[in-house]
């Protein structure tokens, strides 16, 4: 698929509409977990958590402290990719940070009608939130080295801006009410935001 194609659109999956399959993205700690897996439980879609596809030399990488490598990531992309490809019919979600444009075209060769959900907001608050977070292999001192890799969504990209700050529920609303089916396709424009459909890949 050409990267620079928009891909087919997806839906919250109303009878007779293409299911929603959305990667949920961002840096650690935005809450992609959490996020993800309550828009899979409105949307009645399974639910996969990336940090399950990761291999165990990646974990101890990152258990250390130590940065992946985009070498390190491509298998792992590669197996999210199937992943969604095999829920591409029925729908699905998965959180997965996706944080470079290379990533998502990795995840879009095998999955072109992906929607990407970024749950996006301030280092200093995401830093907050890993520091608090114990038992986690990613510790709070790779949060600066995420946001310096984070490249946010491109305008012909298929998603959405959220701003993380807000609360698990209405994230999930603010998802469903941009991917309505009053818009074209049922799904959110390339880059789209909902407080802001004119302003594509600004946060709200």
């Amino acid at each position: 698929m050409n990267p620079t194609d928009p891909p087919p659109p997806t839906s919250p999956g109303p009878a007779g509409q293409t299911p929603a399959l959305l990667v949920v993205m961002g840096v650690t700690g935005s809450g992609k977990t959490t996020v993800g897996a309550a828009l899979a439980q409105r949307l009645r879609v399974p639910f996969a958590d990336a940090d399950d596809f990761h291999s165990p030399a990646n974990v101890a990488k990152m258990s250390a402290g130590v940065p992946l490598e985009d070498a390190d990531r491509l298998p792992w992309l590669r197996s999210i990719g199937d992943w969604l490809a095999g829920h591409a019919a029925a729908g699905g979600v998965v959180s997965c940070s996706a944080l470079k444009r290379s990533y998502r075209d990795v995840l879009r060769d095998s999955a072109p009608q992906a929607c990407f959900v970024h749950l996006a907001g301030d280092q200093e608050v995401v830093r907050r939130r890993v520091a608090g977070r114990p038992g986690h292999f990613m510790p709070a001192s790779l949060v600066a080295s995420q946001f310096a890799a984070l490249q946010p969504l491109q305008p012909d990209e298929h998603g959405i801006v959220l701003d993380l700050t807000r609360g698990v529920e209405e994230l999930v609303e603010d998802y469903l009410a941009a991917a309505s089916p009053q818009r074209a396709g049922g799904a959110p424009p390339p880059g789209a935001d909902p407080g802001d459909p004119a302003a594509p890949g600004e946060r709200r």
